[in-house]
Formats: C-alpha cells, sequence, structure tokens
C-alpha cells in the first residue's frame, strides 16, 4: 500500500470532520494545520445551542429557491471554515493552511468547484492562513495562495466566485 501524500492526509481529515455536518445540502469540513500540527477543526452546523436544519428537518434556502453562493444570511449555519477559524488563536494560525472538503450530502460525491465564499474568504485573510487546500476528488485538489485573495479583491469587481 502506498502512503498517503500529506495534503491528501489533512484533507481526508477535513472529510471526516464533514461527517459531523448538520445541512442537509452539503457537508463541509475544515482542518487548519501550522507546522504539521493541526491547529483546529471545523464543520458546518447552527450556531451552539440552536437547531440544526438536520434536527427540524428543512432547509430554509431551498424551501426558497435560493442559488448556491447567494444569501447566505437566511442560512441557519456557520460555514466550517468560520467554525475552524473561531476555533483557534489568531497567533497559530499565522502561516497556517486550511484544508477543505465538501460532500454534497444527497449523493455522496465531493461538492463541484467547491471555493470559500466571500465571507469566509475576507475571515481567512484575516486569520493569517498563508494558503487554502480544496479538495476536488479523492486524490485531486487545488492549492489557493491567499495572497491571491488579496491582490484580486473580489468586492470590488464584483466577483464573488461562490
Amino acid at each position: 500500500m502506498e502512503r498517503r501524500d500529506k495534503v491528501n492526509y489533512y484533507l481526508d481529515l477535513a472529510e471526516m470532520v464533514s461527517q459531523r455536518s448538520t445541512c442537509l445540502r452539503k457537508h463541509y469540513g475544515a482542518v487548519i494545520v501550522n507546522n504539521d500540527e493541526v491547529i483546529s477543526t471545523g464543520y458546518v452546523g447552527a450556531p451552539r445551542g440552536r437547531k440544526n436544519c438536520s434536527d427540524i428537518g428543512r432547509c430554509i434556502r431551498e424551501e426558497l429557491h435560493v442559488p448556491r453562493g447567494e444569501r447566505y444570511e437566511l442560512c441557519r449555519s456557520v460555514h466550517a471554515e468560520a467554525n475552524a477559524l473561531i476555533s483557534a488563536s489568531r497567533e497559530r494560525m499565522i502561516g497556517a493552511s486550511l484544508y477543505l472538503t465538501g460532500v454534497d450530502a444527497r449523493t455522496g460525491g465531493y461538492v463541484e468547484k467547491s471555493s470559500c465564499c466571500s465571507m469566509c474568504k475576507r475571515m481567512v485573510i484575516n486569520a493569517g492562513i498563508e494558503h487554502v487546500y480544496i479538495r476536488d476528488t479523492k486524490n485531486e485538489y487545488r492549492k489557493v495562495d491567499v495572497e491571491d485573495w488579496i491582490r484580486e479583491d473580489e468586492s470590488l469587481e464584483g466577483k464573488f466566485g461562490y
């Protein structure tokens, strides 16, 4: 058996974390790693103390036919990246990498063209994260240099890249 490369190892951890997600549509898991040490993990779910979509059996955005990438204020959940970021100190995140895996809750397949939303991008920038790795398939991923998100300011261009 061939040894798993390190990036896919951390993306596998993010996929495992995604199994705790409570969204009815997409299960995301995020893992923050610095110097080969896992700093924090996060998955999609309602804020502590509130009922999850999986508990109430409904998705308000779906009921309103809101397209992917729009009207996140209607969502009950906190994104995986945000949950991972708020569970770690900024000092430990400076120069770290974030690993993100998204799984479609209905099909079990990986979310196509997965990316951080514009709000999560801003939080990742402010946290001091250096790279984001996003899983495309079981063995393929994209590496994003967060510096690109700073340089290519989508809020000025009207491009939001959901």
